[in-house]
Order: C-alpha cells, then structure tokens, then sequence
C-alpha cells in the first residue's frame, strides 16, 4: 500500500508533471506527423472549401482529393499547415496528457473512487485545459490548411505561419459603411484584437467536453477492463494493447463530438468569408442545415476516421512508451 501512495504522491510534485507532459508533447507530434495529410484533407471538407467539396461525402473522396492536393502542390501541399500544426500539438498534448494525471489525481485518489462519471470529468478537464491555452495556435493551423486555389488570391503565394497570423490580426479592417453595419462584432475586434484570434473558442470549449471526457474514459474504462489492478499489482498493456484501445476511444470519442467540430472548422475559417463580424453558433449551424441538412454536420467524418482511429491509437501508445522510459 505504501507504494500506492508514494505514487499518488509523487503525481503532483513538479518534476512528474513536467515529464508527465514532454512525454505527452512527444506523443502528439509522432501521431499528428502520421495523419497529416488526412487531416489537411479533412479541414477542407469540413470548411467547405469550394475545390474539395466534390469530393466530399465517401472514402474514395478522401484519397482523391488528396491525389489532387499531390497533384497540385506535392508532399508539400499534403503538409500544408504542419507546421503549425507542431506548434501547436506539442503544448496541445503535452497540457493535455500532463492535465489529465494532474485531474485524475485529484478526482480518483483511490481505486475505491474510480467510476466513469470521474473518468470523464478527468478527461474533459484535461482538455478544456489544454485548448484554453492552445487555441490560438490551433486557429492558425486551420487558416494555413484551408487556403487553396480558389480561397487564394492568384498573386499571392500559400500562406505561411506569420502571415497566416498576421491576415488574422488584419481581420475586420473593413470600409466604415460595412463597419457601420456590423459595429457590434467590429467595435469588439478593435478594442480587444486578440478576440480574433478565438474565433470558435466557445464551440471549442463545449466540443471539447464529449471528445475528451468520452476518449479518456474509453481509454480508462477499457485499461481497467483487460488490465485490471489485483493486490496492488497489475499486468503492463503491450504497444498493440494501447493501439487498439487508443484507437476504439479515438473512434467513440469522434463520433460523439464530431457535428460540434464541423461547427467549430466554419467558424473559424469565417474571418476568411466574412471578416468584419464575428460568426455565432446559431448562424453557423443554420448556414450547415441549409447547405446541406443532417448530412451537412458529418461531412468528412470518414476522413475523421481514417485520421483519428491511428492518430489516436499512436498517440496513447506513444504517451505510455514515452511514460515507461521516463520512469513514471
């Protein structure tokens, strides 16, 4: 029992904490690398970029409008917003994963206190922690992946991080008769710009509690399950063991939250569609349904799939790896 304790101890000095999150940090970036072309494509069609959009809709849209992007750009357009994207995952995870043991000391204490509700609750703490400090990040990522042929202006070349930041930050530097005629959103832009740099945070924040809450919980839920602890003692998952229970609660957590993450993807590409003014929920999901209808909050999701399933998988397995070597 005394080793149980010490370990409980142990989860909240500072020096588990930081390595708790290089070992997440770690994880996130070797499974976002594996994914990033999927995700580029699943951006686009979840954005309803007007060049993808016939793609849309099946599996075979997925690899064809990945041909195109290779056909187009090279592995390089297939990379678009990477580096953004390593950026942002390596605190995005690191936060995340290192939040999580934080969380799920504090709410499980004990093996006696272990049940799904704090599971949860663990989980989608961990996340919305994590976003709160990322998003920013995230934003520009999305805006790097969704320029293409049609969204660029002809004379202007792929955006970069900076200047993906920098068109953020120019946002709603509108005529003073549009303005006038949005002077609510606009008047916030100019006196707080940092707001555009959070556009679709709320959805963020809400998305985040059913995708994170149910992926940990999975994850938990499932380790107990097959491994569970007897005497103090348990049975280590092997690297396949944490693949495949990393990919089934990728797989779940996806389908629950994947309609708030549609929504998300067109809020915050809307500073591209409508720059002067900020894009509510309910705006956005009346411009989904109408596009579109029930069908229009899932477009995409079987790229979602094909990315989240592996990435998921890798980046539990990686984390645990990464966890093991560092003693923890």
């Amino acid at each position: 029992m005394s080793t149980t304790v010490s370990g409980q101890r142990d989860k909240h000095s500072l020096g588990y904490a930081i390595r708790s999150g290089l070992a997440g940090g770690l994880a996130g970036c070797v499974a976002k690398t594996a994914v990033a072309p999927l995700d580029r494509v699943k951006i686009l069609f979840q954005a309803s970029n007007p060049d993808f959009q016939k793609y849309a809709g099946s599996w075979t849209g997925a690899f064809r409008a990945g041909l195109a992007i290779y056909r187009d750009a090279g592995t390089r357009g297939l990379l678009q917003g990477h580096s953004a994207t390593l950026l942002r995952i390596f605190p995005y995870a690191g936060i995340k994963f290192m939040a999580y043991d934080q969380w799920r000391a504090v709410l499980i204490p004990s093996k006696e206190q272990e049940t799904n509700l704090r599971r949860f609750t663990a989980g989608a703490l961990a996340g919305m922690t994590s976003v709160t400090f990322t998003y920013p990040l995230e934003l520009i990522r999305v805006r790097m992946a969704f320029h293409s042929r049609v969204t660029d202006q002809p004379a202007r070349a792929r955006p970069s991080f900076f200047r993906a930041m920098t068109d953020i930050y120019r946002e709603g530097a509108v005529s003073q008769t549009c303005a006038a005629s949005t002077a609510g959103s606009a008047h916030i832009f100019h006196r707080f710009p940092i707001l555009k740099f959070y556009r679709g945070f709320t959805v963020t924040m809400v998305g985040m509690i059913p995708y994170a809450g149910t992926a940990f919980l999975t994850w938990d839920f499932l380790r107990a399950h097959f491994y569970p602890v007897r005497d103090d003692t348990s049975i280590r998952p092997g690297i396949l063991a944490n693949l495949a229970i990393g990919a089934i609660s990728g797989a779940i957590a996806q389908t629950v939250s994947y309609p708030l993450e549609v929504t998300r993807r067109r809020m915050q590409v809307g500073g591209i569609t409508r720059p002067d003014r900020w894009l509510g929920w309910g705006e956005t999901i009346r411009a989904i349904y109408a596009s579109a209808g029930v069908r229009g909050f899932y477009v995409g999701l079987s790229v979602g799939y094909l990315k989240i399933i592996p990435m998921n998988g890798i980046s539990f397995a990686v984390w645990q790896g990464c966890k093991w070597l560092m003693d923890l």
